[in-house]
């Protein structure tokens, strides 16, 4: 997937994104609207990891990410 296609759509995928971050809150994905380096940042503040391994779990986030993520309109 790519990232622009997320950033883009940002307030559809944030369900799935509070799925993979539960210690993240709302207004922690209000805050990131869909920009990739505030979201690592919000990981590596609220799961206490580096820089590396919040980027790599988005990553892996984004891999999995589907156009049922979507809606069709």
């Amino acid at each position: 997937m790519n990232w622009d296609r997320i950033q883009g759509n940002w307030k559809q995928v944030t369900g799935q994104a509070r799925e993979q971050w539960g210690k993240l809150t709302d207004d922690d994905f209000d805050v990131v609207a869909g920009r990739r380096d505030q979201l690592a940042g919000k990981i590596q503040a609220r799961y206490g990891v580096g820089k590396e391994d919040a980027e790599k779990q988005i990553g892996e986030w984004e891999r999995t990410a589907t156009d049922s993520w979507f809606d069709k309109r």
